[in-house]
């Protein structure tokens, strides 16, 4: 700048300093792991720096370390059409698909190399930066168009904001989210009522894709770069020869990369760190879903070339679900929101899948008697889909003598009445209407994401408003005041505010969720839509006849006698009359606008790049589709998004058509 004073020279000079000072700082800390100073130093740096900043805002520089956080919540994300396209890899799941892949490269390269490293189990982005400065983030949407998360990839303080060298390129790496930090924020989001992440990938996913990068911003994600996209890695324009010279340049740059890697040419090499890798799962600050396997040499890899949507050089080994053994200790019993008693594994503790696990669900006596399971038993426990911990099998080869047979109780733990199984069901009830569990239970899924989506009412609120005696249904929701909540346990005027505005938010919802949230028996929420879409309205819903309502969709003869029977107790009555009279909506809100998708079934699956799949279902049901959690013949599209799993797969065996976002939207545009 010209015409500086000496006296604001001397501040410009020492901001400078600041930020080059922090932003070496940070590298030494983020990138490898070997810090210089303290937290206290850092941060008394950090605090002089916002404080020149503020004073003197003629000095600002979007390249600041104190950019990292803030900026203003965004109303969408804009689309960002990728300038090379962000290619997902093929999986193999054994060794012997692994050999197929590694023998048709080795035919036509006999002198190939592999690189072989962990498989990050997070969220795949770009950076791109403009003469070394940080310019634009973006997500990697379906490889062609993601997303533009500039204001949040720069909270992530393993990303450099500018680089060392005033260089043009885009690199892409692998966003997550460390195990250390997920603990630490389920544990906060459980003492405050919240619903827990499922897992660090999920919670990753969620986290960059906030609209306000604050919210990003405090769950402290992290970042892997681990492929270089275009530009040029040098000044004088020379080009690195290999993947492996390739990431060790990006460090010089400041990237953080994966130290446990190796470059191997044989398959016994290969499978050997591949197991090497696997026996480190449980060490690892950050979780992995197995191993990606990648031809080293950049020349070998353009004369493979590219498939149609994965590349001919690499593949990905996929981990089977893991599997741990560990003892039971206990077995508990909860009660369900309709009267069910869940038997639950208690545990010894043990790492599964990203997460401590210590309890797992036995649904029912049946499960537990199939499968010889005892108390004391060793058993073995995985996660359904990654996220459900569950008990796979006992080993009775383990049991010494002490291990006895498990019962269920004869009366309710929570209210002590008699419970009973009616013939044919697996299912053991109370028999009491009136049973405080359910009413728990009750609250809480009326309360849930897809029924009436009341943030901040999670369980520990629930049962403290029972125990103050403020809520006997779900109707006394709306009669709460913040002053009443202000005086329950770790509920202060700010929460109680907040928690009473989710709840006035709530009465919008529509009939769709408000019929879902009653807790009908075998009403989900898409039988909900079915029934909300037939009648229009919870009065024509309420007087609905068995005959008519064995007529809609999908509904089966027991369907709809749970309707009949639920709208013929008085009580339900009086409930569904008090939550109209409280302003909760009572009509449809998703009456289709158009027919485009009329008799057609969609399976949304993986993160969209654009949209949730709670916005794409909107849109698909707004065309008459109809919108299935599982995929079958019937299906007739699986919408895929980035990290689909198990549904992909099943699509691809049923041969059901697979689609992109972009493909959905050109289809709604017909």
């Amino acid at each position: 700048m010209k015409n500086l004073t000496p006296e604001t020279q001397a501040i410009l000079s020492r901001i400078t300093e600041l930020r080059d000072s922090l932003t070496h700082h940070a590298k030494l800390y983020y990138v490898y792991d070997a810090p210089e100073i303290s937290d206290y130093e850092y941060d008394k740096l950090y605090y002089e720096l916002v404080h020149l900043e503020e004073q003197y805002p003629e000095f600002d520089d979007p390249a600041s370390p104190t950019h990292r956080i803030g900026g203003k919540a965004l109303d969408k994300f804009d689309k960002v059409t990728h300038s090379v396209r962000m290619d997902s890899l093929s999986d193999v799941f054994s060794f012997e698909e692994l050999d197929d892949f590694m023998t048709g490269v080795l035919h036509s390269i006999p002198d190939a190399t592999f690189s072989v490293e962990p498989k990050i189990d997070g969220l795949s982005v770009s950076l791109k930066y403009e003469k070394g400065v940080l310019v634009q983030g973006a997500t990697r949407g379906d490889g062609f168009v993601g997303e533009d998360v500039t204001n949040n990839v720069k909270t992530i303080f393993d990303i450099p904001l500018t680089l060392p060298e005033p260089l043009d390129l885009t690199v892409r790496g692998e966003v997550y989210m460390p195990r250390e930090v997920f603990e630490r924020i389920n544990a906060k989001r459980e003492v405050e009522g919240k619903q827990l992440m499922a897992n660090p990938r999920n919670a990753a996913a969620g986290s960059l894709r906030q609209l306000d990068p604050n919210i990003t911003a405090e769950r402290a994600l992290s970042i892997f770069v681990f492929n270089f996209q275009e530009g040029s890695l040098y000044l004088d324009g020379h080009t690195p020869l290999t993947h492996v010279e390739t990431l060790d340049r990006l460090k010089e740059l400041g990237f953080k990369t994966l130290e446990l890697r190796t470059v191997v040419s044989e398959y016994t090499a290969v499978e050997a760190h591949i197991s090497h890798i696997g026996s480190l799962r449980d060490e690892l600050a950050y979780d992995i879903d197995g191993v990606v396997i990648k031809v080293d040499s950049l020349a070998h890899r353009r004369t493979l070339g590219e498939g149609t949507n994965t590349p001919r050089w690499a593949v990905a080994y996929k981990f089977p679900p893991e599997q741990k053994i560990t003892k039971l200790e206990d077995i508990t019993i909860s009660v369900g929101r309709t009267g069910v008693l869940i038997p639950n594994a208690v545990l010894s503790p043990v790492r599964l899948a990203g997460t401590t696990v210590s309890r797992a669900t036995l649904h029912n006596l049946d499960f537990i008697r199939e499968r010889d399971i005892h108390l004391g038993d060793f058993v073995t426990v995985q996660k359904a889909g990654e996220i459900i911990p569950e008990v796979v099998c006992a080993h009775p080869e383990k049991r010494d003598g002490r291990e006895r047979s498990f019962e269920m109780p004869t009366v309710c733990p929570s209210c002590g009445e008699p419970v009973y199984r009616e013939e044919g069901e697996a299912a053991v009830r109370c028999t009491n209407a009136a049973c405080p569990a359910q009413l728990s239970r009750g609250i809480e899924h009326f309360a849930s994401k897809d029924a009436m989506d009341i943030d901040g009412l999670g369980p520990q609120i629930v049962e403290a408003l029972i125990k103050a005696d403020l809520i006997h249904d779900a109707a006394d929701l709306y009669s709460l005041t913040a002053e009443q909540v202000a005086e329950l346990d770790r509920m202060g005027e700010k929460s109680a505010k907040n928690l009473i505005d989710a709840i006035e938010k709530s009465k919008q919802a529509g009939l769709e969720r408000l019929l879902f949230a009653l807790g009908i028996r075998n009403i989900g929420a898409v039988a909900a839509t079915a029934l909300a879409g037939k009648y229009g309205t919870l009065e024509a819903c309420m007087s609905a006849t068995l005959d008519e309502l064995c007529d809609i969709q999908d509904f089966g003869l027991i369907t709809a006698e749970c309707v009949v029977n639920y709208f013929s107790h008085p009580q339900n009555v009086a409930l569904c009359q008090r939550l109209a009279a409280a302003g909760c909506l009572t009509v449809s809100t998703a009456a289709p606008k158009g027919e485009k998708f009329a008799g057609l079934t969609f399976v949304l699956t993986g993160t969209l790049p654009t949209m949730s799949r709670d916005e794409a279902s909107e849109k698909i049901k707004a065309q008459g589709g109809k919108v299935s959690g599982s995929v079958s013949k019937k299906t007739h599209y699986v919408v895929a998004g980035e990290a689909a799993g198990s549904k992909l797969t099943k699509a691809k065996e049923l041969g059901v058509t697979v689609i992109d976002e972009a493909e959905l939207m050109r289809m709604l545009e017909i």
